[in-house]
């Protein structure tokens, strides 16, 4: 049970305990009915959505957890940012209102992830906001999908933007919006019925939340609210104040736009200082913002929740601390410092729609800085994500399919890094090729783990994944990823990993050889898209290994009795160790 014992609020802790499970099970719910009335597979199958419930002010009182860091973390920016715009336009809340929000200088990390908004009322009192956000197929940009978008020149590029927009006014459908959003989007009967889907979770979500406070009271269920986040911030301060005073730097780079010599190896730069039982984390260093190429950062909904998911991670490892109540109070002891101008703190309008994977960076940068202060907590490099966008037109339709290609954990303290999954604060579940190729005129080929690349260490790295996607009409695809320049890095002593690589094979079998970000790019029948993911750092002495556990990779057919002997010094036989031949070895 919850220990609230310390809690200033007159909440006992059994009650404040019951209504955090409440709460948190109305997100879930939440979360779970958005995934099973959702049309595209991005939500249904990837998970790329949020759900949150907030308190009046936009603080966070719980998340559903089974979807992305990414989409539930930035839904008290979202709220807090509406909250500002309706005090400005002199715009109140009303029972029935359903709000479309998706400003990525307004909360939203970026203009395909749209949220839906519910205020919640009690007695004719704004009690708290039911939100949703889920990433959105097309949002009529430049090119097809919402992803994948690397040359668009400022925010206006990127698509539809709806700053604080009523789709429900007091319970009235606004038909004026919903008509805008259809006649501008290349799938609208996908990217309508997802948002409608919205709608129905947050009515959900404000039903359920009503139903808890009818039965414990208002008092009870604030100050609850109060007791969580103050445990929570309790936890942080904690955790912050068992990492020794001092200051801790790393440095990482972007591959930016490798064809172009004035975009490219861009540096993300993190500074993080302890004192006591706070944490200030500074940005200064970090290369200047791209002002008309869409890889920077917005600071509110992609780069904090960057920083604090990582944090969060290291310092409170759910297999120590088991279930922690996710809410704002964990962010309170953490201050940022992030220069303004820079990648991860652009001046509006600069374009930011494929800020994933540099975000994915940041959160790598911030690991490798805490790396010098926690080193038995954290993961070597990570092997890094890519977006890819797949479209065509039959007819006068549009299809469109958004694939999160999988990364790689790099090797941890006393673990090998995990094998072909999403990274830190992505969290996503890859497309199953019976979904892709019962909705789409495209057959995946070849799927399978890219053996014998992964960073050698005590525990390897995780090893990065390969996936052909082959065009049964004529379409088209754009790429935003990462990571074909640098390798993840391996820490003490492991070795680093492997870079990523792009492919377009021809039907006439010729290949092509991609950059990590690319443009909208037609394709013609028969032709594949080759996709290969990074393999990740190792961690520790190579040396120290297992041979046992050599053994078994290669048996596996993870490493190669090759790689065993060049990286481990290990030799291999006919399936068995040569004891005699590997001491010799190790010991030279």
């Amino acid at each position: 049970m919850t220990n609230l014992s310390s809690s200033p609020t007159s909440i006992d802790p059994v009650t404040a305990s019951v209504i955090q499970g409440a709460l948190q099970n109305i997100a879930i719910e939440m979360g779970y009915k958005l995934m099973r009335m959702s049309y595209s597979s991005i939500i249904r199958e990837s998970e790329d959505f949020g759900t949150a419930l907030t308190d009046a002010t936009g603080n966070q009182l719980a998340e559903s957890v089974q979807s992305t860091p990414l989409q539930s973390g930035p839904i008290p920016g979202y709220v807090q940012n509406v909250i500002k715009v309706f005090s400005e336009r002199g715009v109140s809340f009303k029972p029935g209102d359903v709000i479309m929000h998706n400003d990525p200088y307004g909360g939203a990390s970026h203009g395909p992830d749209i949220a839906l908004i519910v205020p919640v009322f009690y007695d004719d009192q704004l009690i708290g906001f039911s939100g949703t956000t889920a990433h959105h197929l097309d949002v009529g940009a430049l090119s097809p999908g919402s992803c994948g978008i690397v040359d668009a020149i400022d925010v206006y590029a990127e698509g539809l933007q709806f700053k604080a927009i009523k789709v429900y006014d007091g319970g009235v459908r606004n038909e004026a919006v919903w008509q805008i959003l259809k006649d501008n989007v290349r799938a609208p009967g996908m990217v309508v019925g997802d948002m409608e889907a919205q709608v129905a979770a947050c009515q959900i979500g404000a039903d359920r939340f009503i139903d808890l406070v009818e039965r414990y009271g208002l008092k009870a269920v604030n100050d609850a609210s109060e007791a969580l986040m103050d445990y929570s911030e309790r936890l942080m301060r904690q955790a912050i104040k068992d990492v020794p005073d001092g200051v801790y730097h790393a440095t990482t780079c972007i591959d930016g736009f490798l064809d172009d010599p004035d975009r490219r190896d861009l540096p993300l730069a993190v500074t993080i200082t302890i004192t006591g039982d706070e944490m200030l984390v500074d940005l200064t260093g970090t290369a200047p913002q791209v002002s008309d190429r869409p890889i920077n950062m917005p600071l509110v909904g992609t780069v904090d929740i960057s920083i604090w998911l990582t944090i969060r991670s290291v310092l409170l490892d759910s297999d120590i601390y088991g279930y922690i109540p996710q809410n704002s109070g964990l962010t309170r002891p953490i201050k940022l410092h992030v220069p303004r101008g820079c990648l991860a703190n652009p001046i509006f309008p600069a374009p930011v729609i494929a800020r994933f994977t540099p975000g994915n960076q940041l959160a790598d940068t911030v690991m490798k800085a805490l790396a010098e202060a926690v080193p038995e907590q954290v993961s070597a490099g990570i092997g890094n994500l890519k977006v890819i966008a797949f479209s065509g037109l039959k007819e006068e339709s549009h299809w469109v399919h958004m694939e999160i290609f999988e990364g790689s954990y790099g090797g941890r303290f006393n673990r090998n890094g995990m094998d072909a999954v999403d990274t830190l604060y992505a969290n996503t579940r890859n497309n199953p090729i019976e979904d892709i190729e019962s909705h789409l005129p495209m057959r995946v080929t070849r799927y399978e783990l890219r053996e014998d690349t992964s960073g050698a260490g005590r525990t390897r790295g995780g090893l990065g994944a390969c996936r052909a996607f082959q065009f049964l009409e004529p379409g088209g695809f754009s790429v935003e990823g990462e990571g074909h320049r640098f390798a993840p890095w391996g820490f003490r002593g492991g070795k680093d990993g492997q870079t990523a690589e792009l492919h377009l094979i021809h039907a006439d079998g010729k290949s092509e050889a991609l950059t990590s970000k690319v443009p909208y790019h037609t394709t013609e029948i028969g032709d594949t898209f080759f996709a290969i993911g990074p393999s990740a750092g190792g961690y520790g002495d190579p040396a120290e290994r297992d041979p046992n556990d050599i053994l078994e990779d290669v048996l596996d057919e993870l490493i190669s009795p090759e790689s065993a002997e060049r990286d481990y010094g290990v030799v291999i036989r006919n399936g068995k160790i040569d004891d005699e031949a590997t001491r010799k070895l190790r010991s030279a």
